[in-house]
Order: C-alpha cells, then sequence, then structure tokens
C-alpha cells in the first residue's frame, strides 16, 4: 500500500531527467511518473516509505538548485490518489461531478488527497500541468452533498498560497460530457 509521495518540478527538462535518476538511486523509492509538464517543466513523482521518500526528495532538491520550481512530500496519501495521477481509476458511474482547477502541480495533489479523505467521493482523474499551460484540475463524483463538500475542502487546501482557480459542481452531469471525462 502506498503511503507517501514526493514530488519534484524542474524548469528544465535537462536537468529534470538528470535530477530523476538521482531521485531513484538515492534511495528505495518507485518512480510514479517522470515526464514534461507545460509549460516546458519536468515533473518527478515518486513512492515509498516516509524516511525514503525524504532522503530522495532532500537527493533531488539538492541536485535540482536553482532549477527546482516547486516539491511536495506528502505521507499517507489517500489509496485513489496514485490511480488518478495515472488516469487509471475505474469509476464505473458518474453520479455527480466536482471539479477543481489550481496554478500549481502540487495544490492539485494536495487538494485531491484532503477532497477524497473528506467525503464519500471517487477520484476520476488528477491531471497535472499537461496541456493546460502548467494548471491542473481535479475531477470526481459522488452523490451532490459529498461531492460540494469535497469540492469545498479541496479548494479551501489552496486558496492560503494562491493556487486556486476555480471549481464546480454539476448535478447529473449531461451524458455526452461524460463521455469526455
Amino acid at each position: 500500500m502506498i503511503k507517501t509521495i514526493g514530488m519534484l518540478e524542474l524548469n528544465s527538462i535537462a536537468k529534470g531527467l538528470e535530477t530523476a535518476d538521482r531521485v531513484v538511486k538515492a534511495a528505495e523509492v518507485d518512480l510514479l511518473l517522470a515526464r514534461t509538464i507545460c509549460p516546458g517543466k519536468y515533473i518527478i513523482l515518486i513512492t515509498g516509505n516516509v524516511g525514503a521518500v525524504k532522503s530522495a526528495i532532500n537527493t533531488g532538491e539538492e541536485f535540482a538548485q536553482e532549477y527546482l520550481v516547486d516539491k511536495l512530500m506528502l505521507p499517507n496519501v489517500h489509496y485513489q490518489v496514485i490511480p488518478a495521477i495515472n488516469e487509471a481509476t475505474n469509476v464505473e458511474k458518474i453520479k455527480d461531478l466536482g471539479i477543481l482547477e489550481f496554478f500549481s502541480v502540487s495544490a492539485a495533489i494536495i487538494a485531491a488527497d484532503a477532497a477524497v479523505k473528506s467525503a464519500n467521493v471517487d477520484l476520476i482523474e488528477l491531471r497535472l500541468g499537461i496541456g493546460i499551460g502548467g494548471k491542473s484540475f481535479i475531477t470526481l463524483t459522488g452523490d451532490v452533498s459529498s461531492v460540494k463538500n469535497a469540492v469545498t475542502v479541496g479548494a479551501n487546501t489552496a486558496l492560503d498560497n494562491g493556487m486556486f482557480v476555480n471549481k464546480a459542481v454539476i448535478s447529473g452531469p449531461d451524458k455526452q460530457l461524460i463521455k469526455f471525462l
């Protein structure tokens, strides 16, 4: 079971690839994601036990230096977060729909974790800065009261740091819209 995730975001693709190699060699961690995101940044997402992730993130931070844009270490992550990042959720039925939009990747990950821990909802997707100008967004589903609660909690996690963009709750989304989620 995944307990901790760590993330590094760099503004250099070359340095990002080098850093990813250093990170996975630094400690016993699994590389969940290592790829470019918009606008020309590179993201590294790892998982493992708390100590290993902390050690690997520290190594990556030291190596990345001035190329580091953001970092994240999130212990006790909810089990739905990783599949949502990898677009591998198996949500069978979309009930009511919640959408949260952020200016940063780490804000979206933190908000997704908080949202799914706060209410009986299922994460559909956690899109991390790819093809959307570096923004990130979350889609989730459940009954309307649970979705409203999760969206409020998720939005509140990013309001203080200015990373929140917008939110929406759609009660009973049309089937035509659902096929594009």
